[in-house]
């Protein structure tokens, strides 16, 4: 059975900072593309940040203008967790973030977790 469990979302106040998790399961979590993709209320989905598969020498992260030098994504194959630390947090950041599990044809979602960032 797959799982996608994303942990970490939370009130904060803006410039404060969270690091999200996605734990995994059930998928050979290695193989995929991660991403990180969030919903703001109202809104709809938007691509915040990419993360290779493998995570080895050609390594590569992708992230949306809009988060870009604040956020970085990493993953941790031993572990089968994505994670999204989040830096100097806006109110525009505000919103639902999802993991995703990319490879070829096959995609997972996790349930999401809310992130509010507000003073």
């Amino acid at each position: 059975q797959v799982q996608l469990v994303e942990s970490g979302g939370g009130l904060v106040q803006p410039g404060g900072s969270l690091r999200l998790s996605c734990a995994t399961s059930g998928f050979t979590f290695s193989s995929y593309w991660m991403h990180w993709v969030r919903q703001a209320p109202g809104k709809g989905l938007e691509w915040v940040a990419a993360i290779n598969a493998g995570g080895g020498p050609a390594f590569y992260a992708g992230y949306a203008d809009s988060v870009k030098g604040r956020f970085t994504i990493s993953r941790d194959n031993a572990k089968n967790t994505l994670y999204l630390q989040m830096n100097g947090l806006k109110p525009e950041d505000t919103a639902v973030y999802y993991c995703h599990a990319e490879f070829l044809r096959d995609e997972y979602w996790g349930q999401g977790t809310q992130v509010t960032v507000s003073g």
